[in-house]
C-alpha cells in the first residue's frame, strides 16, 4: 500500500545540509556570557573586599554562638557544627569558580591592552626612527649651507688679512679704510695743495 504524502512529511527526519528552523528551541538554556562574566566579576570583586569578611565573620560568630549558648530546642546544628561546615564549603565551591573566571576575563583585557600597548610602542619607536633620520638628513643639508656665524667668523678673517696687508704693504697708499670703502676723497696732508 502507498503511503500518503503528508504522513511521510510529518515523519520526516530533519536534513543536516540545510540550517534549523528558527522555532526549535535547545534543551539547554541559553544565557549571555559577557553578562555572566560581568556578573562573576562583581561577585569575585566583592569577595575580595573586607565587608566580606566582616560579614563571614559575623555569620560564623552568630551560627556558633545560636548553636552554642541558646537552649537545646532552639539550636539547628549541634557542636560539631557539619552543616556550618556544609555552607562554608557550598560558598567556597561557588567562589572559586567565579574567581577564576573574573581573573580569566582580567587576564584577556591584560592581554588586549598589552598588545595595544605594544602596537603603540612600535608606532613611537617608528616615528622616532623616522625623526632621527629627518634630523640627520636635515643637519647633512644644514652643513653644506653657509651659516651666519660661519659667514660672521670668514668675514671677520678677512678684515684682519686685510688690515695685516694694509700694515706691511702700504695698501691704499696711506689713505684710511674707512674713506676708501665709502667712497670720499682722500685728504692731503700736504699744506701746500691747499
Amino acid at each position: 500500500m502507498a503511503r500518503d504524502s503528508t504522513s511521510t512529511d510529518k515523519r520526516r527526519r530533519p536534513r543536516l545540509d540545510q540550517p534549523r528552523t528558527p522555532g526549535l528551541r535547545p534543551l539547554l538554556p541559553a544565557y549571555d556570557p559577557e553578562a555572566f562574566g560581568r556578573f562573576s566579576e562583581r561577585i569575585a570583586r566583592f569577595l575580595g573586599t573586607g565587608r566580606f569578611l566582616v560579614y563571614m565573620t559575623a555569620t560564623v560568630v552568630v551560627w556558633i554562638g545560636w548553636n552554642t549558648v541558646l537552649p537545646a530546642d532552639v539550636r539547628f546544628d549541634e557542636y560539631p557544627f557539619i552543616f556550618l561546615t556544609l555552607v562554608l564549603s557550598l560558598q567556597a565551591s561557588y567562589a572559586a569558580p567565579l574567581i577564576l573566571l573574573a581573573q580569566n576575563r582580567q587576564d584577556d583585557r591584560d592581554r588586549v591592552n598589552l598588545e595595544q600597548d605594544r602596537s603603540r610602542n612600535e608606532r613611537s619607536i617608528a616615528d622616532t626612527e623616522y625623526l632621527t633620520r629627518e634630523v640627520a638628513a636635515l643637519r647633512i643639508a644644514l652643513g653644506e649651507v653657509a651659516t651666519r656665524d660661519f659667514l660672521r667668523s670668514e668675514l671677520q678673517s678677512i678684515l684682519k688679512e686685510l688690515d695685516e696687508r694694509r700694515e706691511t704693504d702700504g695698501w691704499l697708499m696711506g689713505r684710511d679704510v674707512t674713506d676708501a670703502h665709502l667712497g670720499r676723497p682722500q685728504q692731503s696732508t700736504d699744506p701746500e695743495q691747499d
